[in-house]
């Protein structure tokens, strides 16, 4: 391929995935494999008044099927269906994967997730779109303990599974061994998106490196799809990671980027990585050994890691919450 702009150059070295859930997105700034979202994404896809009818049509089949879902509310289905919807109208514009991401208050419970993920494969093929969709379909599932889980579950069973809000060498092993299809390493704390005051004070670009070199040691087909990036230099660092999901801005900035006087940032996989970030030098193994991966996740980066981990389930059930503000109101306008 001609290399003219940071995105043709990107596209030559990583798979290319957009973060988000516009389809002109992925109309015009195609092609992409994969594409990724969350609830925050979510909200503010379908805060623009072009998705009212999409809303109330969501929660006119939520209505319809609740009773096939106990324990869950109108509002709690509707979010699933809209959010399926949203990514369905993205499905034909890219050759991959459609990623939707389960309930952050499910993120301690094994149980709940592997039900809120078949939910969606259910609701995916029952209710929105024929069944072949049920093959492009991935399940973003926060990476606790009980998270990856639950993607052991749902990958034996042959549903497509990607860890999300991961900051560790040890979860991503355990990623690996349960079978997760990718893991998505957050760059940058999530806090960054929603607190312009905050700047992370040590992005995980080399971590991505670290984990991409042990996967390919190992021999996983767990893929490394680096997310939460900030800036276009952070994805030049990371060109020749297996994939990356880059949001609509930064993709807007790449594809105006000549490269005449060549690439602003070396990647880090062509330089060393070990000043920067230790591989450990033995073999990990976590999957039968829940009081060991605990520790040893606590231990990276001296407890900040679970910081950081608590901090992302914290704001992603924030905006969980905002979604049902945000349905409830469109209910009551429907029943007023």
């Amino acid at each position: 391929m001609t290399i003219q702009t940071g995105l043709d150059y990107i596209r030559s070295r990583s798979i290319v995935d957009c973060d988000t859930l516009d389809e002109e997105v992925a109309k015009t700034l195609g092609p992409f494999q994969d594409c990724t979202s969350n609830q925050a994404i979510a909200y503010n896809e379908l805060c623009k008044p072009k998705h009212t009818e999409l809303i109330q049509a969501s929660l006119a089949k939520s209505q319809s099927i609740i009773q096939d879902f106990p324990g869950l509310t109108v509002e709690e289905l509707a979010i699933e269906i809209a959010m399926l919807s949203l990514s369905v109208k993205i499905a034909p514009h890219i050759t991959g994967y459609i990623h939707v991401q389960t309930n952050p208050y499910y993120s301690y419970s094994t149980q709940k997730t592997v039900q809120n993920a078949l939910r969606l494969v259910r609701l995916l093929t029952d209710h929105i779109t024929p069944s072949d969709y049920q093959s492009r379909i991935c399940i973003k599932i926060p990476s606790t303990w009980e998270g990856l889980k639950a993607c052991e579950f749902l990958e034996k069973v042959g549903v497509r599974t990607l860890a999300t809000t991961l900051f560790t060498i040890s979860q991503a092993v355990l990623a690996a061994e349960v079978g997760c299809t990718y893991i998505a390493p957050y760059v940058n704390q999530l806090k960054v998106h929603f607190d312009s005051d905050f700047q992370d004070p040590a992005p995980l670009l080399p971590v991505c490196a670290a984990i991409q070199e042990i996967y390919t040691t190992i021999g996983t087909k767990t893929q490394v799809l680096p997310a939460s990036l900030t800036s276009t230099t952070e994805i030049y660092a990371l060109a020749g990671v297996h994939h990356i999901t880059i949001a609509p801005k930064l993709l807007e900035e790449l594809a105006k980027q000549s490269l005449e006087d060549g690439v602003p940032v070396p990647s880090l996989f062509e330089t060393s990585i070990r000043s920067t970030y230790e591989v450990p030098k033995e073999p990990m193994s976590f999957l039968n050994d829940e009081s060991g991966y605990q520790i040893a996740f606590t231990r990276e980066g001296k407890g900040a890691s679970q910081e950081k981990l608590i901090q992302a389930i914290n704001i992603f059930c924030d905006m969980q919450d905002k979604l049902v503000g945000l349905f409830k109101k469109n209910l009551k306008s429907t029943l007023s």
